[in-house]
């Protein structure tokens, strides 16, 4: 069953200090995909000033409305629509795939689209998605997440050779084995043979993240094999920290766990987040595909001050 709550957010400060010319009073939506969640808002009408610093604030778990970061669902001339994300830092992604089937559920649930079938441009370029319908609204969605892409000039990650697959690196006078993909963004994975809740991600996530090894900042996924078709994953987000889900991580992850042949390519696997299960496939063709969840938490009002 759908949860749905209506909130009405409003920031003292501005109360206090009265409202600028530059104030909107705008409706956003809690969602989440996996435990992955953000704070969309719909820009097919209307701009979001200064959206760096609105995620800032508004993804305050204490102080703001909480979340992962913010989604401006805008309009596009190349697809159905245009996904702009933004961590929690205030830094723009290139793609997240949780927030996209969110995407996906919002455009078809509020009538913007009627299609089951559509596409969605973002930075790293346009996703396919394909919806399934129940009682009027979605709750899976399935999404062509592109090529993974190994070249490590392209991921970007500073070592040499065609592909970073279980190369030995240090980190905090640590050595790792890690392999490198993007998914659009760029992922570093290592394997473990220990329950991944008892890793100190908080400790390790950022010495990977902030490594030289990596110029544009790294997402890290530390992965257990439990089977062939079967693998667990915790993640540590570049800009955003610990979350519970990433969608091109566990794609990323599935990808590595091929290429260390942990699991066969061309056949879904179930990919274990702490805020739930994700499936993926690596298709022959090079594409990744991703099944999950999108669920609706809230919708409310925020002031904000552009």
């Amino acid at each position: 069953m759908e949860r749905r709550v209506f909130l009405t957010v409003c920031f003292l400060k501005w109360m206090d200090t009265g409202c600028g010319e530059n104030t909107m009073q705008l409706t956003f939506t809690k969602m989440q995909g996996a435990g992955n969640d953000y704070i969309y808002i719909d820009c097919t009408k209307e701009l979001l000033e200064n959206p760096e610093q609105a995620a800032v604030t508004w993804s305050d778990r204490h102080f703001g409305i909480g979340g992962d970061g913010l989604v401006l669902i805008c309009p596009s001339t190349s697809a159905d629509f245009r996904m702009r994300m933004f961590n929690a830092d205030g830094s723009e992604g290139n793609m997240c795939g949780n927030a996209i089937r969110c995407v996906g559920k919002y455009v078809y649930d509020r009538g913007l689209t009627h299609q089951t079938r559509i596409s969605i441009e973002t930075k790293s370029g346009i996703k396919y998605l394909e919806m399934t319908p129940e009682n009027g609204k979605i709750r899976w969605v399935s999404v062509d997440m592109g090529q993974a892409i190994l070249d490590p000039t392209e991921i970007p990650v500073c070592l040499p050779g065609d592909r970073i697959v279980n190369r030995p690196a240090d980190f905090g006078g640590r050595s790792y084995r890690i392999t490198c993909v993007s998914m659009g963004n760029p992922h570093c994975v290592t394997f473990v043979e220990e329950d991944v809740r008892t890793i100190p991600l908080a400790e390790i996530g950022p010495l990977f993240e902030h490594s030289p090894l990596f110029p544009q900042r790294v997402n890290t996924e530390f992965v257990r094999v439990l089977g062939p078709a079967e693998i667990e994953m915790r993640v540590w987000e570049r800009g955003s920290g610990e979350t519970l889900a990433c969608g091109t991580g566990a794609c990323a992850s599935l990808v590595a766990a091929v290429l260390n042949g942990f699991c066969p390519r061309d056949r879904e696997v179930t990919v274990h987040l702490l805020g739930g299960d994700l499936l993926i496939t690596w298709l022959e063709d090079g594409s990744v595909r991703m099944r999950g969840p999108a669920e609706e938490v809230f919708t409310g009002t925020v002031i904000w001050e552009g």
